[in-house]
């Protein structure tokens, strides 16, 4: 017995049975589809309800025109010529026929196995069931959406005169359009699915159906895709454990202190700016991945901010806010806790890029307490953004601040769906077919409970965002106002060690290296295996990914990368002894509280706030 390279098919595999497809009891399965529907019809009423009472206002439409107005201008390029389009039909029609005649070749009794006209992309998890290289139907479907997919995306690719960020938008929306009617995602297209149905007499769609039911009613309207079984998750109990107790509370931000482990630590005391758009924890799911509390065993007094999930209450709070009442707010609490003042400061993705912007801010003011500056994943030049970029025009931010301004702030479930569309592949439709099809609760995972651990957008601070970093770009251009100054990261002189990783998709490589040639002072750029998450979140006992350093991040990035050093495991240590060359004095460990009254234990209050 051979396979065929890359089909998964076999020369002896018997045709699939059509007996696997048929019910067996048909008054059980009808019995069932009656209870589906009554569970739809509960599902109905959670997301009807909120929008009788006036709870919950629609703005579906804004994204949907968008796209439409995207997908408009791509047609116009092909439409303008009749030559063109004709060609553009031609290959579709091309990859059609060779689709139709290997079907053809498959049920003829001398087929000897036709190869397919397009193959999944690697690591493409949804065509792996057996049937969809074995039956001929399942076949023919998986085939001709993967020529439609791949014919749409190369429609975008070749659209000659679009302006980038159209091209990047309509490949984004086609992207989407192509995950959401993949034939993965249904049923009688499923053979997998299809299979379940009929041997549990459609039971999984009752199941499936009871549970999009709760998770409309979870979202208060709007579905709250259920990603993990939250259930075992508490934080403070199994996820952010790490000890340690609460030292300061602004509006806007709780200050951790955390205990020590060793005898002494390093004189220098480190504060984390973590993003607001996300909790803290993502530092400190458990022991074992805790980047604070590796940081502690190497000899680190760690602050971190936490910051509010803010409310009606908030909405005024902007950028000045967050920097005076978050990271000033945290150097003034850390001298009053150690006596020291001068600090070591770590930004994570947007919170990096409001401690850049504060840098500047501070630097012209003559505050001069962060002695050097390290950036996870954070970007400060938005002219190669991520695809998060796709969500920002001027008819787009008008439509968000709009939406903002009737309650103060965004929803959590906005951000949280945007930042999954970005891998929908992997973060929508997946658990759709798992959850609402397969009728199957997914497994526990912390990772996927700090994901769907949403925070709501402040509307002056998100506002302040969109416009001044993916709209404007004011912060790189030295055009960005703060406090009534006009702020330039050339006056930011201290050491940077700069982090990007490698296949991030919010933070691009390209754009964190961009990003280092507009501080004034030495910047170290690497760049970490993996993505935004697990490429920071890199515990070297793990022993996983590599990182890579090189020269100065100048010049033409891919020759950066051409003749960089890789470095097997995690870049954690690395970046201890960048931390230790600029200042390795080390004193007696400090404990919290020794100086000045706690306000609670770790992980405080502030990160408890649910959506």
């Amino acid at each position: 017995m051979s396979k065929t390279p890359d089909s998964g098919k076999t020369e002896d595999d018997e045709p699939s049975t059509v007996e696997q497809y048929l019910v067996k009891d048909p008054e059980r399965f009808a019995l069932n589809m009656a209870r589906m529907l009554e569970q739809a019809g509960k599902a109905a009423s959670a997301w009807a309800e909120p929008r009788e009472k006036g709870e919950v206002r629609d703005h579906v439409a804004e994204p949907v025109v968008d796209m439409v107005k995207t997908f408009s201008k791509l047609s116009e390029y092909w439409l303008a010529d009749p030559q063109r389009a004709l060609e553009a039909q031609t290959r579709l029609f091309a990859g059609y026929m060779t689709v139709w005649a290997n079907a053809i070749q498959r049920v003829s009794p001398s087929a000897e196995g036709a190869d397919d006209a397009v193959k999944p992309e690697r690591g493409d998890k949804r065509f792996q069931d057996p049937e969809w290289g074995r039956n001929a139907f399942f076949d023919f479907l998986k085939q001709a959406y993967l020529v439609t997919s791949r014919w749409a995306s190369e429609l975008v690719e070749h659209a000659e005169g679009l302006d980038e960020h159209t091209r990047h938008k309509a490949s984004f929306y086609v992207k989407q359009v192509s995950n959401a009617i993949s034939p993965s995602n249904f049923i009688l297209t499923n053979p997998e699915l299809f299979r379940e149905t009929v041997a549990s007499n459609g039971e999984n769609l009752v199941r499936g159906m009871k549970m999009l039911a709760e998770d409309i009613a979870a979202g208060k309207g709007d579905l709250k895709l259920r990603q993990a079984d939250y259930s075992p998750f508490e934080i403070g109990r199994n996820i952010a454990t790490t000890p340690g107790k609460v030292v300061g509370r602004s509006d806007v931000a709780e200050i951790i202190q955390y205990d020590p482990s060793t005898e002494t630590v390093l004189k220098r005391p480190l504060l984390i700016c973590p993003p607001w758009i996300n909790k803290f924890y993502i530092l400190d799911l458990n022991p074992q991945k805790s980047f604070i509390r590796w940081a502690i065993e190497q000899g680190h007094t760690v602050f971190v901010i936490s910051w509010i999930n803010p409310d009606e209450r908030h909405g005024a709070k902007n950028w000045e806010a967050y920097i005076r009442e978050g990271l000033q707010y945290g150097l003034d609490t850390i001298e009053k806790a150690t006596g020291e003042r001068d600090v070591n400061a770590i930004g994570y993705c947007v919170g990096g890029t409001l401690l850049a912007a504060a840098l500047a801010l501070m630097a012209s003011e003559g505050d001069d307490r962060v002695k050097s500056a390290t950036f996870f994943t954070t970007q400060v030049d938005f002219t190669h953004a991520g695809d998060l970029k796709v969500f920002v025009d001027e008819e787009q931010v008008a439509a968000v601040e709009k939406s903002m301004n009737e309650k103060g702030y965004l929803d959590g479930t906005k951000m949280a769906t945007a930042f999954n569309m970005l891998r929908s592949g992997d973060l929508i439709w997946p658990y759709v077919v798992n959850n609402y099809m397969r009728g199957k609760d997914p497994l526990p995972f912390d990772l996927l409970y700090w994901n769907a651990d949403s925070t709501r957008m402040a509307a002056a601070n998100h506002s302040f965002y969109l416009r001044n970093c993916y709209l404007e770009n004011n912060l790189s251009r030295g055009t960005m106002e703060l406090a009534g100054r006009t702020v330039s990261l050339g006056d930011v002189t201290i050491p940077i060690y700069n982090l990007a990783s490698k296949e991030d998709h919010i933070a691009p490589a390209l754009s964190v290296f961009v990003g280092s040639k507009y501080f004034g002072g030495k910047v170290d750029y690497v760049m970490a295996g993996s993505g935004h998450i697990a490429g920071v979140v890199n515990p070297p006992a793990s022993n996983k990914y590599q990182y890579w350093t090189g020269g100065a991040p100048i010049g033409d990035f891919n020759q950066w990368i051409a003749t960089a050093t890789e470095h097997p495991g995690s870049w954690w240590p690395h970046w201890q002894s960048w931390i230790e060359a600029k200042d390795n004095t080390r004193v007696p460990a400090r404990k919290p509280g020794k100086h000045m009254k706690t306000l609670g234990d770790a992980p405080g209050t502030y990160v408890k706030v649910r959506v």
